[in-house]
């Protein structure tokens, strides 16, 4: 048996590379000429500050009005709400009638009653 010169994994690979080469030139030369689609605005999720008072309606425990009433009145705190998505349009009803402006927050893992945090947070009022 005679062996040819040149004939080792070298050129196999080499052939490989050209076939791939010749696959991918073909691939991008049938690909549509359209501009890809502009990626979707990132979801920005509002920050939650250390909470300074948290109100969660309890059996016999103050309404959230009452509680709020309680809570001294400071322009840098912001009200945020926290619902299930079943208790979300009783929650929006309620910040309705708050005093003051609320930030209504709909969490799908949220277990049990609605809660209600007064806290410093970071960044520009809604």
């Amino acid at each position: 048996m005679i062996a040819r010169a040149g004939s080792g994994w070298q050129t196999v690979l080499a052939d490989l590379s050209l076939i791939l080469f010749m696959v991918m030139g073909a691939a991008v030369s049938e690909a549509p000429a359209q501009a890809p689609a502009a990626p979707p605005p990132p979801i920005v999720l509002p920050a939650l500050g250390e909470p300074v008072a948290v109100w969660r309606a309890a059996p016999g425990g103050p309404g959230l009005t009452e509680w709020l009433a309680s809570q001294p009145d400071d322009p840098r705190q912001r009200l945020t709400l926290v619902a299930m998505p079943a208790d979300g349009p009783a929650v929006l009803a309620e910040a309705a009638k708050l005093p003051r402006p609320a930030r209504v927050l709909i969490e799908p893992d949220l277990s049990g009653p609605p809660y209600a945090a007064l806290t410093y947070d970071t960044g520009e009022n809604p």
